[in-house]
């Protein structure tokens, strides 16, 4: 994990900022429980085991993974446009790779930079399915996973308990550090 320079010290002798291995720890512990949130969320919609998608409604048995969220929570300004594409074959499949793409890659912690900003863009795009907010005008808990998946890119969260620091020495991800 990158490490801040500190320009004093606290009251404990840890330098301010700086990343210490507990902050490691946390860190890991939320990418790979946000890897588990979107993992499950594509291995449910894939087979429908009665948990978030219906039993019998999952995607191999001819379910739409899109449909369900789009249409029963539409609303306000992008009402008609998320309901146009609810269902619709290339949101599901986009939708479904999105989920499985982003649960590897967390659990893993490899390739987190695109996972923070791809995963970021989708919790945005959900969050403004149900706008105007019912229960806070600004803030849900899309935004937060937002700002949390940005949070693990900029802190390295995979090089601990993940894959993170030998996938950042491939020559690959040296030639391009957004794989990183």
């Amino acid at each position: 994990m990158k490490t801040t320079v500190a320009r004093r010290q606290s009251g404990t002798g840890v330098a301010e900022g700086a990343a210490t291995p507990t902050s490691q720890y946390v860190w890991a512990v939320a990418r790979i429980a946000m890897g588990w949130i979107f993992l499950w969320a594509f291995v449910d919609k894939l087979f429908g085991f009665g948990f978030a998608t219906p039993a019998g409604k999952g995607w191999l048995e001819g379910g739409e993974p899109t449909r369900g969220f789009l249409t029963g929570s539409a609303a306000g300004p992008f009402e008609d446009f998320y309901r146009a594409i609810a269902g619709a074959g290339w949101a599901d499949t986009l939708f479904m790779l999105g989920l499985l793409g982003l649960g590897v890659a967390l659990l893993a912690g490899v390739g987190m930079q695109i996972a923070a900003g791809t995963g970021a863009v989708l919790m945005t795009l959900m969050w403004s399915v149900t706008l105007p907010a019912t229960t806070n005008p600004l803030i849900d808990d899309h935004l937060i996973l937002a700002v949390l998946l940005i949070g693990l890119a900029t802190v390295n969260a995979g090089d601990t308990w993940g894959l993170g620091r030998r996938w950042s020495q491939l020559e690959l991800v040296r030639r391009y550090p957004v794989l990183r």
